[in-house]
């Protein structure tokens, strides 16, 4: 019970002090549980990331669901969903209430305007520690550097980026393998 406790306790504490959504809570949930706890590989960590990334839903609960059940099964699943959940259930909720009453105050102004870059870094450092963690060369960091402006630029759906990005490396795997005699990539 108590490791159970432990894990909604880490992903409460996550989830109350970070704003700014899912992408700026990886890299608080991996220090704590890659870094910190050792309780997961770095590499598990981007497969699980990775995961949570493709499937439906809202990315913190995802990554809490997926690194919960790693840990402890259905029940730590429930108790990372709940922990990541709950504090900003509270928040909102909170902040419906009295909004009205702070909506045009200018301290409240100022104090969004100065977390807004802050945010952009919380999002912007696990993409460096992805590309780190990927092995990332100056290669094969155009992929990635060509996915992202099909997507900003050009307004092409992320489905049919990442569709293009699985036959991309199928193809190169299999044309790899004919070139090198039928060895394995």
């Amino acid at each position: 019970m108590k490791q159970y406790l432990t894990l909604l306790y880490i992903f409460a504490k996550i989830g109350l002090f970070t704003i700014g959504g899912g992408y700026a809570m990886v890299p608080l949930i991996e220090r704590e549980f890659v870094d910190n706890k050792k309780w997961i590989s770095r590499e598990d960590f981007i497969d699980l990331l990775a995961v949570a990334q493709t499937v439906p839903g809202i990315l913190a609960i995802n990554m809490a669901i997926f690194v919960g059940y790693r840990l402890k099964g259905l029940r730590g699943a429930i108790a990372t969903a709940f922990g990541t959940a709950f504090p900003s259930f509270a928040i909102i909720l909170l902040i419906a209430l009295f909004f009205t009453n702070f909506q045009d105050n200018p301290t409240v102004i100022k104090v969004f305007k100065g977390i807004r870059p802050a945010v952009v870094a919380l999002i912007a450092a696990p993409c460096f520690q992805m590309a780190r963690s990927a092995k990332l060369t100056w290669r094969n960091a155009i992929i990635p550097v060509i996915a992202a402006l099909l997507i900003w630029l050009m307004a092409v759906s992320p489905i049919y980026v990442i569709i293009a990005g699985g036959a991309g490396g199928y193809l190169y795997g299999y044309v790899r393998r004919k070139t090198k005699g039928g060895s394995q990539c």
